[in-house]
């Protein structure tokens, strides 16, 4: 079998290039693919715990602290600490966080819209149907 019959390559050929056009848009933002996704990660009034971000995402906790930092630092975000519990600390966004959540909301919105464009309605649900049976196979082996 030819890596290119093989789904894994497929799913990951395809990822990549979706992260690449993400990268350009971000770029042109000032910020990074990564940035984008914790941003739209935050809740855009009442903030998210931080502790909450990381597992929205798929990361650990480590990961994110200094992807946090550096997001402080362009003033993207805010830590403030729980008023209700004082170990925990809530994110908010900025009011340029906002725009750039904005941004890549807008961004994911433009690029599944001219995907659907391109999908009938049958294969527009085979996909999630697809990628759902995927995701039972992998749990599957992951318990063996």
């Amino acid at each position: 079998m030819k890596k290119e019959e093989t789904i894994d390559f497929q799913i990951k050929s395809c990822w990549h290039s979706i992260s690449r056009m993400y990268n350009q848009k971000a770029i042109m933002e000032g910020i990074t693919t990564s940035m984008g996704f914790v941003l739209i990660n935050i809740h855009s009034t009442e903030g998210t715990a931080a502790t909450k971000i990381a597992p929205k995402m798929g990361l650990e906790s480590r990961s994110l602290t200094r992807l946090l930092k550096t997001m402080v630092e362009k003033e993207l975000i805010v830590k403030i600490p729980d008023l209700e519990d004082k170990r925990s600390v809530k994110v908010f966004l900025t009011e340029n966080g906002k725009q750039k959540k904005a941004a890549a909301v807008s961004t994911i919105k433009e690029f599944n819209e001219k995907v659907r464009e391109k999908l009938t309605e049958e294969e527009f649900g085979a996909f999630f149907v697809l990628f759902q049976k995927i995701n039972t196979v992998i749990d599957a082996l992951q318990k063996s």
